[in-house]
């Protein structure tokens, strides 16, 4: 008995393994199919329609990571980050004490960061992710009281509708309502020559009894500001205003982060999560109503002020010539398609895409019964483009993701959710690798070559589905392919009218070829789709 069971279950077994076998042989691009053969796997490439669209101002309130500095890209020209926050109390209606006399004040913001080694004493070396540039680039950084009064949402005929930011607003908006500059330290890395610094940070603390502890903290903009106004504003400030949120943030509006260029220095930009443990943080001693030393001995304190609630990425453009004429309204050709696709995030610019050929075979496909087996779009990098240098004989930062959706409507692909879940070589970058859209580097520039993206199931849909639209599709760069929400447009046109938000936090851009004509074969943009062809 126990050998016969056995017996079917090694047959059991070995069936289950033909049988997948046989399905992985059959769906496998390029392989050899088993069978009778009566079906042809063979490739088939179809024009594309792709053109350039310029991304005017844009939503970018509420983005999970701001940039903050300057960017000489060479290809595509400098953009500028400031940014825009407002401030919350860690606890609302504190106990100040009396006869307060501030420590200091500083400023934290983490910045993102990885740990590249260690010593032998526990010493930690840190690289800085997201930034971009010169990495010995200083800025000239300001940091004010924001005098604007920031809001999540409005009224507007009775309804309640969402306050959006965009990033045109700087100039009109921000940087002429400003207050009293904070950070004016003598230490000219704190302002003048601020700089991103990778070094770890030793803090020190010391409690009641005089025993003093030391603590290591990940890098961190660190910087002290104006005691004499935050002494003024929240120690000496009347209790109403520090009682509940609303009051507050009347009374201190926010904080207004500006960047300028430091002297002859170069310069950089990095992406930073302000919200997501930035803060000021007042240390100051005062007598409380605990003290019982009749001379009025002060206890140390403290308030923390976090940088949270409504914000606002403030990003400019000051397009190089080439790059600016591509996206000229005058210069967009829709009817042949552009030659180059210049794509870029913030206040950038998108690419259209229109499967004109695919199109055009739709009855014929659907009458032959040809099975998709798979579907691909390939860009391909302008290398030659892109390849230009710039100041300190830097290169432009490549993208290393560029994410596909549906333009029309504003949503992703079905392709977008493939199932998988993870990243490869743990690069938190690249989750969701089957549906692609992952830089390609070539192995002997170390630039990049391609973007793939799969569309498999899309155009399975348009075969299948008599109600499918072929509708337009949009492709951008993105920070985090994990972000699929889209973003406003301040004005709106027959062919845009948001943007995705992953694409509006990042700075980066690439030039890839497009669908024209007049593209060399091996570069041009096509729909590459697999077909399995009954005979």
């Amino acid at each position: 008995m126990y050998n016969t069971s056995f017996i079917k279950k090694i047959l059991t077994a070995a069936t289950v393994v033909f049988l997948y076998s046989c399905d992985r042989d059959f769906n496998a691009i390029g392989d050899e199919l088993i069978g009778d053969n009566h079906f042809d796997l063979t490739p088939e490439k179809y024009d594309v329609l792709a053109y350039n669209q310029e991304v005017t101002p844009v939503q970018s309130n509420g983005l999970a990571t701001n940039a903050l500095g300057i960017y000489d890209n060479p290809v595509l020209g400098t953009t500028t980050g400031n940014y825009v926050t407002q401030v919350a109390l860690a606890e609302y209606a504190p106990t100040i004490g009396e006869g307060a006399v501030i420590d200091s004040v500083y400023l934290s913001v983490p910045y993102f960061s990885h740990v590249k080694s260690t010593d032998a004493s526990g010493k930690r070396t840190y690289e800085l992710d997201s930034i971009f540039g010169a990495a010995e680039g200083k800025l000239d950084l300001s940091v004010y009281e924001s005098k604007v009064v920031m809001r999540n949402s409005f009224f507007e005929n009775g309804t309640q509708l969402p306050q959006l930011y965009y990033t045109s607003e700087n100039d009109a908006d921000f940087d002429g309502n400003i207050g009293a500059k904070l950070n004016t330290s003598t230490k000219k890395a704190q302002n003048t020559e601020f700089f991103f610094d990778s070094a770890e940070i030793t803090d020190k603390t010391v409690d009641a009894n005089g025993k003093a502890t030391l603590s290591k903290v990940a890098p961190e903009m660190r910087l002290m500001l104006d005691t004499k106004f935050f002494k003024e504003k929240i120690l000496e400030a009347p209790a109403e205003k520090l009682a509940t949120p609303t009051l507050f943030q009347d009374w201190f509006r926010g904080l207004y982060f500006k960047v300028a260029r430091s002297g002859a220095y170069p310069v950089n930009l990095a992406l930073i999560d302000f919200a997501k443990a930035g803060k000021i943080t007042i240390k100051y001693k005062a007598k409380t109503a605990i003290t019982t030393d009749p001379d009025g001995t002060l206890e140390e304190k403290s308030i923390v002020i976090n940088l949270t609630g409504a914000t606002a990425s403030l990003q400019q453009d000051a397009k190089s010539a080439n790059y600016a004429n591509a996206i000229s309204e005058s210069n967009i050709n829709r009817t042949e398609g552009d030659e180059s696709l210049y794509i870029k995030g913030g206040q950038g610019s998108v690419a259209v895409i229109e499967l004109s050929g695919f199109a055009a075979k739709l009855a014929e496909i659907k009458t032959k019964n040809w099975l998709v087996n798979e579907a691909n779009l390939v860009f391909y990098i302008d290398s030659d483009k892109m390849a230009a240098k710039g100041a300190g004989n830097l290169q432009a930062d490549e993208p290393k993701r560029v994410y596909l959706y549906d333009l029309t409507n504003n949503v992703p692909l079905i392709d977008y959710s493939d199932g998988t879940s993870g990243s490869l070589a743990n690069d938190p970058k690249a989750t969701k690798y089957v549906f692609g859209g992952i830089i390609n580097i070539d192995e002997t520039t170390k630039r990049g070559k391609s973007y793939k993206i799969r569309i498999t199931n899309h155009i399975r849909n348009l075969i299948k589905d008599a109600t499918a639209v072929n509708v337009k599709l949009g492709l951008v760069v993105t920070e985090d392919i994990g972000v699929i929400t889209s973003n406003k447009l301040k004005l709106k046109n027959s062919v845009i009218s948001e943007a995705p938000r992953g694409s509006v936090m990042g700075p980066l851009g690439t030039v890839l070829y497009g669908g024209k004509s007049s593209v060399a074969e091996d570069k041009r943009l096509r729909l590459e789709i697999y077909y399995t062809k009954p005979n």
